[in-house]
């Protein structure tokens, strides 16, 4: 993205917005208080033909338009494919400054972590699947209150793994991703693990029965007194 500024005393309008302004009135009329006022062509014709839901509808279309999202975008398909799984009896609290992707009236927590074999650029082979499950310093909570406490916040992990290299791969589709539900107890002292780790604690389950095995997985923390 470019930046926001061009520099001290430098004009960031482009050629197109410079012909979009102008001054009002004239700067060479003595008009008092209202000399140099900026006016843009948009003010002088009223409000725009297109409204929120059109921006939105453009937005999503270049986003998530493509069988292939980009990695920055596709923990979002993870996350909305977990969330119609799981609701309502899980809330999608995902934000930026989250701890942790879904909860449960409980207290319970769950995290969501995705990696996908085909990216959105050539990669010549299907890359590896390795999740980030480091222990944080600590989290927010309320997006707003920081709560200083080592370790990882969230009672579950969903390891998402879109596995599919051929060319009909398609990271929106439900029914080609494999969901390895964990445990957070389970996990090793690690920074980073790969698939093959993560396959020792547990099986992957398709997104039909995703919904069932975080509900045993759940039951069996709560049994243990892990909430």
């Amino acid at each position: 993205m470019s930046s926001r500024f061009a520099g001290k005393g430098a004009c960031a309008c482009s050629s197109d917005q410079v012909s979009n302004i102008r001054l009002w009135p004239s700067p060479h009329r003595n008009i008092g208080a209202t000399e140099g006022r900026i006016i843009t062509r948009s003010q002088q014709v009223g409000t725009p033909a297109f409204g929120i839901g059109d921006v939105i509808a453009k937005v999503s279309q270049a986003a998530f338009g493509s069988a292939l999202v980009t990695n920055v975008l596709r923990g979002q398909v993870a996350e909305a494919i977990v969330a119609l799984a799981l609701e309502p009896e899980w809330n999608w609290c995902s934000a930026d400054y989250s701890g942790w992707d879904f909860e449960r009236p409980d207290g319970l927590r769950l995290e969501v972590k995705q990696s996908a074999a085909r990216q959105s650029w050539s990669t010549g082979k299907p890359s590896k699947p390795i999740f980030d499950v480091a222990a944080r310093t600590g989290h927010w909570e309320s997006g707003t209150q920081w709560i200083a406490q080592v370790g990882r916040p969230a009672h579950i992990y969903i390891f998402a793994h879109h596995g599919i290299y051929a060319d009909h791969a398609d990271h929106r589709d439900p029914a080609q991703w494999a969901f390895y539900v964990v445990a957070t107890r389970d996990l090793p002292d690690l920074k980073q693990a790969a698939l093959s780790t993560i396959s020792r604690f547990t099986t992957p389950v398709p997104v039909t029965a995703l919904a069932d095995k975080v509900r045993v997985t759940a039951s069996q923390i709560t049994n243990e007194g892990g909430v």
